[in-house]
């Protein structure tokens, strides 16, 4: 289910990790606007190694078009 603002229980990367793995994002920079929309930090998703695992998991589970 979709959440309209933060989980206080999670970190924003725990919430990265999340809306990674939703299918819903094509590339990293769109979910960590997305986290940072939620009100979590977005500074807390910096650096390149965490860019390229977001990216990884995102491209793992893209919903391909039915098409």
């Amino acid at each position: 289910a979709y959440m309209s603002g933060m989980d206080p229980s999670k970190t924003a990367l725990e919430r990265a990790f999340d809306l990674a793995r939703s299918g819903r994002f094509l590339t990293v920079s769109a979910l960590k606007k997305a986290v940072a929309d939620e009100g979590y930090a977005r500074s807390q998703l910096d650096g390149p190694a965490l860019s390229r695992q977001l990216g990884d998991i995102i491209k793992s589970h893209i919903v391909p078009d039915p098409d």
